[in-house]
């Protein structure tokens, strides 16, 4: 399967950018399913998507700057708005109007979480909805943003493989006496799927401070959410009380490299765990994941049959039966 020749993925939600990297004034360029963006901020402080590319003489509009919300291209000065209308030409007298055709494509955008959400076409679902993020009780750490060369299916299905751990993570979580999960039930749902398993892992020393357990060995009882077509919630509830979300998003950039977007969310504070500890251990396991992952064929078979499967498998399975009816009813 790849992404950029199914029409279907341009009609999903995609964080694309943390907010925190957009100035008032400097746009930004991004890689959206192939389709190069521009994002900038309007007036009113929230995002704008729109096509990298001037009407005029096709210059990428993210080498231009923004004032009072208008995006100038650095060419000849032509200045957008946040519908892609063209509000100024410097070259034409001041009371002379504007063609309406001097316009660009603009894209459903929409903070959320810290980020920019973009659809490059007509929704066909939400962006995640995720109840912790509004809960006084948690707090959001953004953990990662960085280019992976694989697959974004690739990263939904590692993220709910609980047969990995034993082999992947080594250094950080993985029990060589836990090769599979004590218990893996699955849901589908109308957003995608849920899975809920009981797995064993080991706790090393960085681990036993962050969980503030002293034990060597837990078990993790999980709650997972797979949101079509990229997103994985993953909400680990250990025995102590503490919970730790981790919402991971393969945004594709084209057919074989993602941006993998990552936070965080738990039910303590910064006073019982540092941020800075979070994301160190949660770096490590990630690295683990990279390392193998960009080793997989990025052109991923929806039919089961071009790769064997095993029992923990199932998750992903049922991702790529649903992902290959959706595409097969918008043919």
């Amino acid at each position: 399967m790849l992404v950029t020749s199914q029409p279907l993925f341009k009609r999903f939600w995609y964080p694309v950018i943390p907010m925190s990297l957009l100035a008032k004034d400097q746009p930004k360029s991004f890689q959206l399913l192939g389709q190069k963006i521009v994002l900038w901020l309007g007036t009113d402080g929230k995002p704008i998507a729109a096509v990298d590319r001037c009407c005029h003489r096709s210059a990428r509009l993210s080498l231009g700057k923004v004032t009072n919300g208008l995006l100038a291209c650095a060419y000849h000065g032509w200045q957008y708005d946040g519908t892609g209308s063209c509000l100024c030409v410097p070259q034409l007298p001041l009371d002379a109007p504007i063609p309406k055709n001097y316009r660009i494509d603009t894209y459903a955008c929409e903070e959320r979480y810290g980020y920019v959400w973009v659809c490059l076409g007509e929704p066909i679902n939400k962006i995640p909805e995720l109840p912790e993020a509004s809960d006084a009780e948690f707090r959001l750490i953004p953990e990662f943003y960085e280019v992976w060369n694989c697959a974004g299916l690739r990263v939904m299905e590692n993220e709910m493989d609980l047969a990995h751990p034993t082999f992947v993570h080594t250094t950080t979580f993985g029990s060589t006496n836990h090769p599979i999960p004590e218990e893996l039930e699955i849901t589908e749902t109308d957003y995608g799927l849920r899975a809920t398993a009981v797995l064993g892992v080991v706790n090393p020393e960085s681990q036993k401070k962050n969980l503030k357990m002293d034990s060597h060995i837990t078990h993790r009882k999980l709650e997972m959410d797979w949101f079509m077509p990229f997103t994985c919630k993953l909400r680990i509830n250990y025995p102590n009380g503490l919970v730790h979300i981790v919402v991971n998003t393969a945004t594709p950039i084209d057919d074989n490299s993602s941006q993998i977007v990552q936070f965080c969310m738990r039910n303590d504070t910064e006073e019982q765990t540092k941020t800075t500890d979070v994301i160190a251990f949660d770096r490590q396991v990630t690295l683990e994941d990279k390392a193998v992952l960009e080793s997989t064929d990025y052109d991923v078979p929806l039919d089961t049959k071009f790769e064997q499967h095993m029992m923990t498998d199932r998750p992903g399975l049922v991702m790529r039966r649903k992902l290959a009816a959706m595409i097969s009813s918008v043919m």
